[in-house]
């Protein structure tokens, strides 16, 4: 979901889609199952990761969006949409060849991240990588009193990637976007 940006939709996925199939190719990782973590209405699952993967589930805890996501997404490659935040999804393990989360991270408390972080990563397949795509600024962080979420830092980030026995096995950072947006990282992370 794009908050009424709809204008950053086509530069959004065109990113990641070059980030993702090169990482996924250099790490020999099959294209065969993924998950969207925030999952939304199911924007980046339909547009990004079915095109790509044999099966992708969705992870959503607003049932209004798991219900719009099962009409918006509407393809049997969709797997299992789990109505959940992700404080408390615990995927199978060595399940996922990709774990995808994206604009859902600044909701969470840092020790709950870290934690999900942990659950996430033992829910990779052998060659499986956790991508993170979120916005940052440049030092610290900046609490929303609006919606309680947390904009941090790259360096925050990597700190907690590293809590979570992560390591950042590639970055790039969007482009396409409007200047006044906070500036947007992504990363990909394997197992220490």
């Amino acid at each position: 979901m794009l908050g009424g940006l709809e204008e950053v939709h086509e530069a959004d996925i065109e990113l990641s889609r070059v980030f993702l199939t090169n990482i996924l190719h250099d790490q020999g990782s099959p294209c065969t199952r993924a998950v969207d973590c925030g999952a939304g209405i199911g924007r980046v699952t339909r547009h990004l990761l079915l095109p790509l993967f044999t099966s992708v589930d969705l992870v959503e805890q607003c049932q209004k969006y798991i219900e719009a996501a099962q009409m918006y997404v509407n393809s049997p490659k969709a797997g299992t949409y789990f109505s959940m935040g992700l404080q408390d999804f615990t995927p199978e393990p060595a399940l996922y060849d990709a774990i995808w989360v994206q604009w859902v991270l600044p909701y969470l408390p840092d020790e709950d991240l870290v934690d999900f972080l942990k659950r996430a990563k033992a829910g990779l397949t052998e060659s499986g990588v956790v991508f993170v795509k979120e916005n940052i600024q440049e030092k610290g962080f900046f609490l929303h009193k609006d919606d309680y979420s947390v904009t941090r830092s790259e360096r925050m980030y990597q700190r907690l990637f590293a809590r979570a026995g992560l390591r950042v096995i590639g970055k790039t950072t969007q482009t396409g976007f409007p200047e006044d947006l906070y500036p947007v990282k992504l990363w990909a992370l394997r197992p220490n």
